[in-house]
């Protein structure tokens, strides 16, 4: 099936000429992020985002103008009179939004005066600073994008559970997604399980083609309404859509079997649901829950993907992961790399059981039938219980596939677990690109050449010292970071007075030198005699060379910088993978 331009219950565009003409009416209506905050005012507005829309409605309860009509409409779920609609969308009118699906009548007839939202239609876009496109030119120019997106209505829009094809909107894990995606241009890209296709319309910044896959055929409808609704915008064709974006239908990898892509994003449908002996694919909500027992979708995703990725090809995922009881949370995510495969797992949250079951049992209304909750939380407990699970952890996944480091062969590969709870910079995909340069950089640096190379402190970073009062030294120095992954570094005095003097001045094996002579690190016979054992800083490190040892920068062949140097090489390493120190541009 390719076609998913008219499928029942979904939003429906086999008609380009309406969808031009919705386009400019909702252009000309200002019905945008901003327009729309405008209205309904910071207070308002900032409760909307929260699920909260009696703020929203007592602010246009009075409002008679076509931008209030269209947010009571569409956001806030409210029935509106016909002739409201036709006077806040003329070139569009009532019956063709009633042959889009996007509205129904509010009553049990046909020509009823009244209509409702049939989905969730709102604004959703970004500022010209955050314009993928702009970012992958090296940040010239830019321009805003305002788009349209359609889901379906969320548990605060309708009453009852929700359906179990239910196509998710713009939520905060699809926005998680969207800010982490490291965004180069790339001829070839994949949007894997693309629900309403959010992560679509960000990859088309920066991707000349885009496959975008879903087992949900009202999730794709979806995604095709969206994406032609915002066609000028996006630089689509309406009448050649397959030249940029490629719909299909199907499982995991299985729609791209054989294929291989620079960029592939996702959104898995990663939620631990406890799985039963009867139940049916129909009694799963598609958008979150893949049908496998416990994290197993995500494993197999991880040990999959790189068969999908050319070589050097990126692939950027959310997760959830079990954490049996006794064990470091990165056991089971380290054990699901394939060998050679770079990977950066960060892990963002951690939860009890009971908090997973509650968080997704509220997240689609179960908490609305009590007997259905109260079996539903019992099954999560007992399915976690089975597994000797104590936690489930979620966080962002980076993975590369294997490729030749500029030619160095051998060269380090990055394998990364770290635990990343307190709140970061967004969006924090730039950060994380010029991580894997930085880690790009220093594992392809020849042996003796980090000795050589000139510094320079981040501009972010700021030092902090403690100690207690009458104290002659500090007993704590942390660096910190103020952008990015904002990490803070506890450093040894001789790191912290290495630090200090990179400014572009000095290679690193001269200031090593130079601290080796002032700290008097030296061996039995003397810093002059160079001896590695003892970290001397060899032959001339009083004038601040790092004498012939520090060129070599290995402390296994006897050169002069001994522990001293090779622990402080190995410490400036870590600083400058997690970004508080930069190679120094060349002049």
């Amino acid at each position: 099936m390719s076609d998913f331009s008219n499928i029942p219950a979904a939003t429906a565009s086999d008609d380009l000429q309406v969808l031009a003409a919705l386009a400019r009416d909702l252009a000309a209506l200002k019905y945008t992020v901003d327009g729309v905050e405008a209205l309904l005012g910071a207070e308002a507005y900032a409760a909307f985002a929260r699920d909260q829309p009696v703020p929203a409605l007592l602010k246009t309860r009075d409002d008679d103008g076509a931008l209030a009509a269209v947010v009571r409409l569409w956001l806030l779920a409210e029935p509106i009179p016909r002739a409201a609609v036709n006077t806040a969308l003329p070139e569009t009118g009532v019956e063709a939004l009633l042959a889009l699906r996007l509205i129904e009548p509010a009553g049990p007839v046909a020509d009823c005066e009244t209509v409702r939202a049939a989905v969730d239609l709102r604004p959703y876009g970004w500022p010209a600073q955050a314009n993928a496109a702009d970012e992958a030119n090296n940040g010239k120019g830019g321009h805003g994008t305002d788009l349209w997106v359609a889901s379906d209505l969320a548990a605060h829009q309708r009453p009852g559970v929700l359906r179990h094809d239910h196509v998710l909107g713009i939520g905060q894990a699809s926005l998680t997604l969207a800010q982490s995606i490291v965004r180069r241009p790339v001829e070839t890209a994949l949007d894997l399980g693309t629900g309403c296709g959010i992560q679509t319309f960000h990859l088309l910044e920066h991707a000349q083609h885009v496959v975008a896959t879903d087992i949900s055929v009202r999730a794709l409808a979806f995604t095709r309404f969206n994406v032609l609704l915002n066609a000028a915008q996006l630089g689509i064709q309406p009448e050649n859509l397959q030249a940029r974006v490629d719909l299909r239908l199907g499982s995991l990898l299985e729609p791209v079997a054989g294929e291989t892509f620079e960029l592939v994003i996702s959104n898995p449908p990663f939620v631990i649901t406890p799985r039963s002996s009867i139940e049916d694919a129909a009694d799963r909500f598609t958008y979150r829950d893949g049908g496998l027992a416990g994290d197993e979708l995500v494993a197999a995703l991880v040990r999959g993907l790189p068969d999908v990725l050319a070589a050097g090809g990126t692939a950027q995922l959310l997760g959830n992961w079990e954490i049996p009881s006794g064990a470091s949370w990165s056991a089971a995510p380290e054990s699901w790399i394939r060998e050679g495969t770079d990977a950066w797992f960060i892990q963002r949250e951690q939860v009890s059981p009971g908090q997973y079951a509650e968080t997704w049992l509220q997240d689609a209304s179960q908490n609305r039938d009590l007997a259905l909750y109260g079996r539903s939380y019992a099954a999560y407990l007992a399915d976690f219980a089975s597994r000797d699970v104590s936690g489930i952890g979620f966080g962002l996944i980076w993975l590369r596939s294997p490729a030749p480091l500029d030619g160095v062969q051998g060269a380090e590969r990055i394998s990364r677990f770290e635990e990343i709870l307190y709140p970061i910079e967004q969006p924090v995909g730039p950060h994380l690109g010029a991580a894997v340069d930085r880690a790009d950089w220093l594992a392809g640096l020849a042996p003796d050449a980090l000795p050589q190379t000139r510094l320079i402190v981040a501009p972010d970073v700021t030092e902090e010292r403690h100690q207690r009062p009458g104290a002659e030294h500090p007993g704590v120095i942390l660096l910190r970071q103020g952008a990015g992954l904002r990490r803070t570094n506890l450093l040894s005095t001789e790191l912290a007075g290495f630090v200090s003097v990179c400014d572009g001045d000095l290679t690193v094996g001269q200031i090593i030198a130079a601290l080796a002579t002032f700290l008097d690190r030296r061996d039995d016979g003397g810093a002059e005699n160079g001896g590695a054992e003892n970290g001397g800083a060899g032959h001339g490190a009083a004038n601040g060379s790092a004498g012939h040892g520090a060129a070599n920068g290995s402390a296994e062949n006897g050169g002069a910088e001994g522990q001293f140097m090779s622990g402080l090489l190995h410490g400036t390493r870590n600083l400058i993978r997690d970004g508080f120190l930069l190679p120094c541009p060349p002049n």
